[in-house]
């Protein structure tokens, strides 16, 4: 059976500019609400827990027989610029071809949620010890900016079409055919905060 190591962000202490909770609250929701999806898919998953460091995910995830590791994360702008950056960005280690796969994967998806698909990128890098690391391909993917009051209220207001495209985007990766059709959720660009 295909498996996941869910990494929801550990980072309590990045709070959201709407004042309703912090980095680590809502990337553990939508893990949380990627999990019936992911059951009804067939994919086993293990995931970390906030009291966990960096280095400890990494080793958990290495340890098992893990066929893709996901870390879900919200980004924050520069200081110089916060406020004023929006999108979604699917970090994959640029040395790893199967993870660049599996980041324009989850990217698409993303664009088929988010109200700019233009602002959604699929970004190398070579640094974060999260892509590189780790045994299995994976990716790291900053929702949106929740420095971003628009950003921070989509996250908000999106938890459950977040997961379902994230649950989607990885059946897609893992050659998995979804079992829960994408028709299930409208287009969330129609009900938008930025229109």
């Amino acid at each position: 059976m295909p498996s996941v190591y869910l990494s929801p962000s550990m980072q309590g202490h990045h709070q959201y500019i709407t004042g309703t909770g912090s980095e680590e609250y809502y990337m553990n929701l939508i893990a949380d609400a990627m999990i019936p999806y992911l059951r009804a898919g067939g994919i086993t998953f293990c995931r970390n827990n906030p009291g966990m460091t960096l280095p400890q995910v990494i080793t958990r995830s290495n340890e098992g027989n893990y066929h893709f590791h996901l870390a879900l994360h919200s980004n924050t702008a520069p200081e110089n610029l916060s406020g004023a950056i929006q999108g979604p960005d699917v970090y994959y280690y640029a040395e790893s071809p199967a993870a660049m796969r599996a980041a324009d994967i989850f990217a698409n998806h993303l664009k088929s949620i988010y109200p700019n698909p233009n602002l959604v990128a699929a970004i190398p890098n070579n640094t974060l010890k999260e892509l590189k690391k780790t045994k299995a391909p994976a990716v790291l993917v900053e929702l949106a900016y929740h420095d971003n009051i628009r950003d921070a209220r989509w996250i908000a207001e999106n938890i459950k079409p977040i997961a379902q495209r994230l649950s989607a985007a990885l059946a897609e990766f893992l050659m998995v055919p979804p079992s829960v059709s994408l028709q299930c959720f409208p287009d969330m660009r129609k009900n938008s905060l930025y229109t």
